[in-house]
């Protein structure tokens, strides 16, 4: 199903939306608790602490932008109030694993450094993905004359992607943008896996089944 068509699915059922922006809210606190878990104890910077207090906020303000739906309420991140709960709770888990093996494959990384590392492409990669899927979001939420908005966040993810791309810069070198396509490869594969979970049997409130 084609992701504009899916929205406009999810937008057009209040308890579907809800489930829809919770979804959003968890993904976005997983990564808030990822960056933090990336913080080194002592040398952490003020980009890294922004980047962290930012999609937290994140997760708040979409959590929040339930209240304007009517009948609907989804009060925790238990598999009942998410689509495709399984996979959305696993996808930034299995995206870090995966670029973790592949930079110690690669680049023989461990310890600090490789979490540091891991923390920057997977960031990029899903800055990458925000980039796109919020603005077609917001576009249906537009068409459909919705009292929920995102785009605060979209302004925000724009300055996030701009920020990953000097920091990989400094870290990688020349190489960064040959990593990054590989983070962006890996994350495009599951993004896909999940966007199948969300849309078996061809109808999104399949995700109750997930």
């Amino acid at each position: 199903m084609e992701f504009t068509h899916l929205l406009t699915q999810v937008v057009a059922d209040d308890a579907l939306h809800a489930r829809w922006l919770n979804t959003l809210s968890m993904m976005e606190n997983t990564g808030a608790r990822k960056i933090s878990a990336a913080e080194p104890k002592t040398t952490v910077d003020l980009l890294m602490l922004k980047h962290a207090a930012e999609e937290a906020r994140h997760a708040y303000y979409l959590k929040k932008q339930i209240q304007k739906l009517s009948k609907s309420d989804c009060p925790t991140y238990e598999p009942v109030y998410l689509l495709a709960p399984t996979d959305s709770h696993a996808y930034l888990n299995r995206l870090d694993v995966q670029v973790c093996r592949y930079l110690k494959e690669t680049m023989g990384l461990s310890g600090a450094e490789l979490k540091y590392a891991a923390y920057l492409l997977v960031t990029y990669a899903i800055e990458v993905r925000a980039d796109e899927l919020y603005p077609v979001y917001q576009d249906v939420l537009t068409e459909a004359g919705s009292k929920v908005n995102v785009r605060s966040i979209i302004v925000e993810e724009e300055g996030h992607l701009a920020e990953m791309l000097r920091q990989m810069e400094t870290f990688f070198g020349d190489d960064w943008q040959r990593h990054a396509g590989r983070a962006v490869e890996i994350e495009t594969g599951l993004y896909n896996a999940w966007l199948e979970s969300l849309t078996a049997l061809g109808k999104i409130d399949a995700g109750r089944e997930n």
